[in-house]
């Protein structure tokens, strides 16, 4: 076991064979607000206790920071703590600390598990009125988002998330909204296997939206995507093309939905990683706060710098596909899918 200085300007190399990380803490009695914040904070980790005032993570660059955050403000606080990074050799074994976390987790999914089980109660004989369907649609983005939380720290991919999953799965498609049939709405609706290696036409000037669709038709919708940029006045559209983000095109804003939220809807591409990128480009494109997304500020940031140091809108594409590929990945790993798919 080897303690470390979260002040100390270099770490030395951690203990062959160091899975985990530990925090050991001693926090004064008063206040007692000071001591219940801290336990939150620990929770929210997904950290488990060993001991009294000894918690444990899987050894991690992101844990190691966290645990140091926390150490710093228990020591602003009045207390002590140690890091440690550690092997156990005697008492418990790596497996019964992976199901102590698992254990852990279990109690965090079992009352997203039951009120899943109940909005599928409530939905199953459909909705009678649209304010019905609206009230199970926000239900279930409240429960995705709380899924997704727990999801963030089931480190050992615990049982119950990969039933839960699936449940919210058919929530969704069963909430999904109905468009009424139509020629205009049946060409927006045709099946993914009907859109291969076609032309897809938006306007010069990519931003944000036609930028993360584009990206989003390439990744998930028609892998042999050729796209086409057209002045906003004066293109004629022809046959077989398919217009996204434009007036009149199949795939465009509806209602309060950016082009890259209606593509993920009518193609049901929706998981937790998407959906994440789906708030974000919402925020940037709308600007209208829905989501209150933490990384808006910076990903607009990183947009624009792409948008103003490329003219060429191919270029822009180019860079903007390594951003939300990348991002993709964090929000895939973040939620824990990459463990899911495995199991």
């Amino acid at each position: 076991m080897q303690l470390l200085d979260a002040r100390a300007p270099a770490r030395p190399a951690p203990p062959e064979g160091a899975r985990w990380l530990l925090l050991i803490h001693q926090i004064p009695p008063k206040p007692s607000y000071f001591r219940v914040k801290i336990w939150r904070r620990i929770q929210r980790l997904g950290a488990v206790a060993i001991k009294n005032s000894v918690y444990v993570l899987p050894r991690s660059e992101r844990a190691q920071e966290d645990f140091e955050w926390i150490r710093g403000e228990i020591a602003d606080g009045g207390g002590d703590a140690s890091i440690c990074e550690a092997r156990f050799v005697e008492g418990l074994s790596d497996e019964e600390i992976e199901s102590l976390f698992n254990a852990a987790r279990a109690a965090d999914y079992g009352p997203i598990a039951k009120e899943a089980n109940r909005l599928v109660k409530r939905t199953a004989a459909g909705f009678p009125d649209e304010a019905r369907r609206t009230q199970a649609e926000a239900d279930l983005s409240r429960l995705r988002r709380r899924f997704d939380e727990v999801a963030a720290i089931d480190f050992f991919a615990a049982p119950q998330a990969g039933s839960i999953n699936a449940v919210l799965a058919r929530l969704a498609t069963r909430v999904r909204r109905e468009e009424k049939t139509s020629a205009g709405v049946a060409d927006r609706e045709r099946s993914l296997g009907d859109l291969r290696a076609r032309t897809w036409v938006t306007r010069r000037g990519l931003h944000i939206d036609r930028l993360a669709s584009a990206w989003l038709i390439r990744r998930f919708i028609d892998p042999e995507a050729e796209f086409k940029f057209v002045a906003a006045k004066g293109y004629a559209h022809t046959p077989g093309e398919i217009r996204f983000d434009m007036f009149d095109g199949e795939f465009t804003h509806e209602g309060g939905s950016c082009t890259f939220e209606v593509l993920i809807e009518r193609f049901a591409l929706g998981d937790s990683a998407l959906d994440a990128l789906a708030e974000i480009v919402h925020d940037i494109d709308l600007k209208d706060g829905k989501f209150g997304r933490s990384e808006v500020t910076g990903i607009e940031s990183l947009i624009d710098g792409i948008a103003m140091a490329h003219g060429d809108d191919a270029t822009r594409l180019a860079r903007a596909d390594a951003v939300f590929t990348d991002l993709y990945s964090y929000f895939r790993r973040k939620a824990g899918g990459e463990r899911r798919q495995k199991r």
